[in-house]
């Protein structure tokens, strides 16, 4: 029974990376079959250059998702480790969002060109991400600003206050 919480996980990511590919697989399906086979006359150079972009943007994620997913074992091959937990979020859940938003994008591009610039919805979603980064680092003080009396004092006791040695009472027998 050791390491049956490693084989399992082994198990679910195995399924999770097939269903994954299972899905890439039928959106670039559907894609070629509905874009190139029955709107052919309206495709264009850039609708090529959109294939291949969201080809890359199914390989590069899979990829590190696929990475992620590889179980490890020691020297004597016994399993370690069943690999990465894919359901947890983080980059595992990001690099998913990714391979969603392309499907999305893929699939949907078929009714409207328009539908390519929902792509902007990820690095419009890093950026975010990286202003709440950088917004920590910064100072949230404003070292210049003089308070008033009134919070001086009350800062002041709360200093005191926290400075007292602290009595724990006892019944003496």
């Amino acid at each position: 029974m050791a390491n049956q919480g490693a084989k399992k996980r082994k198990e679910e990511n195995a399924r999770h990376m097939q269903r994954l590919l299972l899905l890439v697989i039928v959106c670039n399906v559907v894609y070629a079959v509905l874009r190139l086979g029955l709107f052919f006359s309206s495709f264009t150079w850039k609708h090529w250059v959109g294939l291949i972009l969201t080809s890359l943007a199914y390989v590069i994620p899979y990829q590190q998702l696929d990475a992620m997913s590889k179980p490890s074992y020691s020297d004597s091959g016994e399993l370690i480790d069943g690999g990465f937990d894919m359901t947890t979020g983080g980059i595992c859940g990001y690099l998913h969002d990714v391979i969603y938003i392309t499907c999305f994008v893929q699939i949907s591009s078929i009714i409207s060109d328009k539908f390519w610039y929902t792509y902007l919805v990820i690095p419009g979603f890093a950026a975010y991400q990286l202003f709440g980064l950088v917004k920590g680092f910064l100072s949230h003080g404003q070292e210049g600003v003089e308070e008033d009396e009134k919070s001086r004092k009350k800062r002041e006791k709360m200093e005191r206050k926290a400075s007292r040695p602290k009595f724990v009472k006892s019944r003496a027998r």
